[in-house]
């Protein structure tokens, strides 16, 4: 979205909200600034979830032999 249509839209927002009393302006800047606060709490869960380093109880020997254990080699070739 262009920063002329954002304003736009902003403008066109506030002129929706002019109307309303103070208690509930203040009702929704609480609510705008607690939804702002879970984005960025989500956007830290995902880094984490994602980027996080492996851990395990396992030695690294162990971890080594149980992947060369499960590996499953079929050299076979089907006729066409």
């Amino acid at each position: 979205m262009k920063a002329n249509e954002s304003t736009l839209l902003i403008d066109n927002y506030l002129g929706l909200l002019n109307g309303l009393s103070k208690e509930n302006k203040l009702r929704i800047i609480a609510r705008l600034s607690n939804s702002i606060a879970n984005d960025v709490e989500e956007t830290e869960n995902v880094v984490d979830k994602y980027f996080g380093a492996f851990k395990s109880d396992k030695s690294a020997e162990e971890i080594i032999k149980e992947i060369r254990e499960s590996r499953n080699f079929n050299r076979s070739l089907e006729a066409f």
